[in-house]
């Protein structure tokens, strides 16, 4: 994180605030200005000796910088091969690190006004099943209740599945749960690869074979050496607790559950730890949880197209639910093969828009010309209804997730004079001058 946070300070793009702010709305009101636009380091949250970082992935070329790609392609490709080929890290000593009394000790931000408490936002959960001994890595949201105690919201993957296998045993859960480490660390956490696939292994892939991680003496978990701050502790069997409400990545409140509890047997940080906070529903929450979304979109499509120029979850659909796909276009029926294949790599999508490779599927005024001008409702929409969908869609009802989907084929039709349906252009210089007014 520090080689990240270096190289945003060096390319102006990381705001520096030295006064005061509170750890209750103050931080957050400050990460939501500066939402897009750059990363944010408050050096004095309340009476905490800990500084607070936040938007480190508020654009997409922060997240590309620290994959080391360039290009959609280059980053969906890279995912896709570390995901495919993970490579465990490097095993070596621990970091220098210190004990801290207890969640009490750090800058835990409370974001909106009907938050259920203060929550660590970038919390990566390291735990390891019990009966087949392959760790696992996946963010989670955790809501304080005490300085020993939180509520952790946990939806049925891989971490629910290990809680559940130790539960059949009459077993708490070890974790470790890491706070500020390298943002590739942070994209494969975030990413889906099968149920045994370690996602450290796939950031191990993600920064070259650079990846350092140490044995945690009290859960013998293996952990990036590079984190922040360390919270060692135990999913309690069967015990659960309020969890909510929390503003999720829709913008909205998400409802109250009853969630599994951390039991917090230590807390450790570096000598020099600096606080990560994720803003929820900010650029950096949906590029985090979408851009491997993204990934699997994309190399669905290319499954069924033959080519695919690009892949965008878009901000108005909360990066989650709406998505345009931009192909080259070879026979009739490919934009329909493409929205059925997107729709079936992200099961949370609601609407997917397929345009030709002119349009830029980030600029959303393109993408409605597209629809406008090359789209007929009656031949070229699809519409799927009583499917799976988001439980963060609140129009889907939040307990069952019934949707209906939809995707438009925005696609010039084949059979009709392409130029009928290309944006004019003036030339530019003119023949009769090569000089600009």
């Amino acid at each position: 994180m520090r080689e990240h946070l270096e190289w945003l300070r060096a390319e102006g793009e990381l705001l520096e605030v030295t006064s005061q702010v509170s750890a209750r709305y103050e931080a957050a009101y400050i990460l939501k200005r500066e939402d897009g636009q750059r990363a944010v380091l408050l050096h004095k949250v309340g009476e905490y000796q800990i500084p607070v970082v936040g938007n480190l992935l508020t654009k997409r070329k922060y997240l590309y910088h620290a994959i080391g790609a360039r290009s959609d392609q280059e980053a969906f490709s890279r995912l896709l091969a570390a995901m495919s080929s993970p490579r465990p890290p490097t095993v070596t000593k621990p970091p220098e690190y210190e004990e801290l009394a207890g969640l009490d000790s750090l800058p835990i931000l409370t974001f909106y006004e009907r938050d259920g408490g203060p929550y660590i936002t970038s919390a990566i959960f390291i735990a390891k099943d019990p009966e087949l001994g392959f760790q696992n890595a996946s963010i989670h949201r955790v809501m304080v209740h005490s300085s020993k105690r939180a509520a952790v919201r946990i939806v049925p993957r891989h971490l629910y599945r290990m809680l559940s296998k130790a539960e059949a045993r009459g077993e708490d859960l070890p974790v470790a749960v890491v706070i500020g480490t390298h943002p590739a660390v942070y994209v494969a956490a975030a990413c889906s690869p099968p149920y045994g696939v370690d996602e450290l292994h796939v950031a191990n892939v993600l920064l070259g074979g650079k990846l350092e991680v140490f044995r945690e003496p009290l859960t013998g978990l293996l952990v990036p050496r590079c984190f922040e701050v360390l919270i060692v502790g135990r999913l309690l069997a069967r015990e659960k607790a309020s969890e909510g409400p929390f503003v999720d990545i829709t913008g909205t409140y998400d409802i109250v559950r009853k969630q599994p509890v951390l039991e917090v047997d230590a807390v450790y940080a570096r000598p020099d730890a600096i606080f990560y906070e994720i803003l929820p529903a900010g650029v950096e929450h949906r590029l985090l949880m979408g851009f491997p979304r993204e990934a699997a979109i994309w190399d669905a499509v290319r499954r069924v197209v033959p080519e695919v120029k690009s892949v965008r979850l878009t901000p108005g659909g909360c990066g989650w639910l709406h998505a345009v796909v931009s192909i080259r276009k070879q026979k009739e029926g490919d934009a329909k093969n493409a929205i059925l294949a997107a729709l079936a790599a992200h099961p949370s999508l609601k609407r997917v828009v397929v345009v030709d490779e002119d349009v830029d599927v980030d600029d959303p005024v393109e993408v409605e010309w597209a629809i406008a001008t090359r789209f007929q409702p009656h031949k070229d929409l699809v519409i799927v209804t009583n499917a799976r969908g988001s439980s963060l869609d609140p129009s889907a009802g939040q307990e069952h997730a019934l949707t209906s989907k939809w995707g438009i084929d925005a696609t010039i039709p084949l059979d009709r004079p392409r130029e009928n349906f290309t944006k004019a252009k003036i030339p530019w210089p003119p023949e009769s001058s090569s000089q600009q007014p």
